[in-house]
């Protein structure tokens, strides 16, 4: 089954390829990844999300995306290549937002290894850069072939609608997952009533719904973004277990005839059932992790299973918020005061 970023076809569930870098421990070799990497797409998996900021180090620009274009090269036409873009009011002031943009897809390109990028994300908005002209020169770039269409990531509704009215938005790249709801209520009608796709990065709460991290789990004090994420405090890691309780009992009640359907794949499932829009992308560095999670998307959720699903969770009190709005320099939610830069 395939879904809509507007006019980009993707399938179900995608790959975010960030993890492969940086962000979550120890990372593989490159061998490794580039076979992950192909495996996901001979699973069926066409759709691969990077970013030109993800690397072996926090920021360090082109590695992933070397990564990626690498390992999708013998068939780069057959599959949607989704990056992301960061712009500085000091390379406006010297080329200008259009320039800058050129600068840095004609980079992504020259990684991916590609004469065009089907979705390009402004990475987070730039109080000091208007938006309104992003969209403009995005368009432009459409127009010309050298992107299929444009996105935005952890934006606000008012954001949203201000640069969908210059140039068409295709995706939204918002924190949603079974903790982080936000989306329902802010951007998500929008998304749904004029096309726009809603990919949700961190869909399984950066490892928490799959049932394996514990208060006594240890995250790495260097370049683990766990260690930012306020569900996953050690204090709120264990209020927050009823989540998984929930799951595992309704994976036990609804799938005790089908193997192996494991928290993971539930809490996918969840939200493709929820929104025809709704485009996952869980990242993991590990084969039999990603096609599991591929594997969700044939998780059949009936309507009354949604129903008896939701009235559970919406039960449920979630300790901890990041939130989904976040700018290049100011954070709205988790950790507003040191203005922490997130790299996902």
């Amino acid at each position: 089954m395939m879904r809509y970023l507007r006019k980009i076809t993707v399938s179900d569930v995608g790959m975010g390829c960030m993890g492969f870098f940086h962000g979550y421990r120890t990372v593989p070799d490159h061998d490794e990844a580039v076979d992950s990497i192909r495996a996901a797409y001979q699973a069926g998996c066409p759709f691969f999300d990077t970013a030109e900021g993800y690397g072996k180090e926090r920021f360090f620009p082109d590695q992933n995306e070397q990564l990626v274009g690498e390992a999708v090269h013998p068939f780069r036409d057959q599959v949607v290549l989704a990056t992301k873009v960061r712009i500085e009011p000091e390379e406006v002031a010297e080329y200008g937002v259009e320039g800058a943009l050129r600068h840095h897809l004609a980079l992504s390109m020259e990684n991916l290894q590609t004469n065009y990028v089907d979705l390009y994300y402004l990475h987070r908005v730039n109080e000091d850069v208007a938006l309104s002209d992003v969209a403009l020169a995005m368009g432009k770039l459409i127009d010309q072939g050298l992107i299929r269409g444009w996105g935005l990531s952890q934006v606000s509704l008012d954001l949203l609608k201000e640069a969908d009215q210059v140039t068409p938005v295709s995706a939204v790249q918002n924190l949603y997952n079974m903790l982080e709801r936000d989306c329902e209520q802010t951007i998500q009608p929008y998304c749904l009533e004029n096309g726009i796709g809603l990919v949700p990065f961190s869909p399984i709460a950066s490892g928490f719904l799959s049932g394996k991290l514990h208060s006594t789990s240890q995250f790495e004090k260097v370049d683990d973004v766990r260690n930012r994420v306020p569900q996953l405090s050690q204090e709120n890691m264990d209020k927050n277990q009823p989540v998984i309780h929930l799951l595992n009992q309704f994976a036990l009640n609804q799938f005790a005839e089908a193997k192996g359907v494991t928290t993971a794949q539930l809490s996918l499932a969840w939200m493709l059932a929820k929104y025809p829009n709704v485009v996952p992308i869980p990242g993991s560095k590990n084969r039999a992790r990603i096609l599991e999670n591929l594997a969700a998307a044939q998780v059949d959720l009936a309507p009354v299973e949604m129903q008896r699903l939701d009235t559970a969770l919406n039960e449920l009190t979630i300790h901890g918020h990041r939130g989904t709005v976040e700018v290049e320099n100011r954070q709205v939610g988790y950790n507003q005061a040191t203005h922490t830069k997130w790299t996902n």
